[in-house]
């Protein structure tokens, strides 16, 4: 079981610990680390977070989220082994031919390390103060990721969509893994669809194997519908270390591959002792 740890990226006090959390995540024998990302947090919202039962994020406006490219991408320099994911970047809001630029880069810079975790979005007002439409991002997500994955090829662009009209030129360097690991996350509308459409992997947005086993019956019809087979799809799940090894081996049975512990229950003290412990007492016995 492969174990990770979420986010990197949120409520930093500043780099230096940013930093020195990364480390100390690959040193104890974390196999990535992970980012969530906003780049607002608007002081009061109409939007309802879909995994919350209040409808709100967990943070507040002056919370800091470091942009999620720039915080891995001076990771991948501090770190050697450490994996390291978006989990996930809001590809609907953005310019995918940027985005696609800035992974195949970071995927170069760290000698192949990253995994590009996105999804469609849900917070309106950032949408709006991005300048971008929030009607059809879904329609757009599925668009821009299959046009990204054009411009990773390295060869010539040509792709006449929607929203995307590109032709005529190359985007260099290509990401060094091939292919490119691509890791959707949801469990809302197409979600399901899209991860066994084009992703190597799902990030489930659940708190427990009890939340996620009823949501891998319709991950494996939207995989057979499209002629794969669900274990080709790389599964990666919250987890809270409290429920112990017990809690790890019911995830396991589920054939996930991924365990992703938030920050916040390693519980609040110093995260780096917090993660000592946890290398000590669980990733010590896998």
């Amino acid at each position: 079981m492969k174990i990770g740890l979420v986010p990197v990226n949120v409520a930093v006090p500043n780099a230096d610990a940013m930093i020195a959390l990364a480390r100390k995540a690959e040193e104890v024998g974390l196999e990535s680390v992970w980012t969530f990302e906003h780049a607002i947090v608007p002081v009061d919202y109409s939007s309802k977070y879909p995994y919350s039962a209040d409808g709100k994020m967990g943070v507040t406006p002056e919370t800091n989220f470091v942009d999620p490219l720039v915080a891995l991408g001076a990771i991948a320099r501090e770190t050697k082994k450490l994996r390291l994911g978006t989990g996930v970047n809001i590809l609907s809001q953005t310019n995918p031919l940027l985005l696609a630029k800035q992974a195949a880069s970071l995927d170069f810079v760290s000698g192949g390390r990253f995994m590009l975790g996105v999804g469609i979005g849900w917070l309106r007002e950032e949408f709006e103060a991005m300048g971008t439409p929030f009607e059809r991002r879904g329609a757009r997500f599925d668009e821009y990721l299959a046009g990204m994955r054009e411009v990773w090829s390295g060869e010539v662009v040509e792709y006449d969509g929607e929203h995307l009209h590109w032709s005529g030129w190359k985007s260099h360097p290509v990401p060094v893994q091939k292919p490119f690991p691509v890791v959707i996350g949801g469990s809302k509308g197409k979600a399901f669809q899209r991860v066994a459409r084009q992703g190597q992997g799902w990030f489930a947005p659940t708190a427990s194997a009890d939340q996620l086993k009823p949501l891998l019956q319709p991950l494996g019809e939207a995989c057979a519908a499209e002629g794969r087979d669900i274990a080709s799809v790389e599964i990666s799940a919250m987890w809270i270390p409290a429920s112990g090894l017990d809690g790890l081996r019911a995830y396991e049975e589920l054939g996930v591959s991924r365990l992703i512990v938030p920050v916040q229950a390693l519980g609040g003290g110093n995260p780096i002792e917090a993660l000592d412990e946890l290398g000590s007492s669980v990733l010590a016995k896998l």
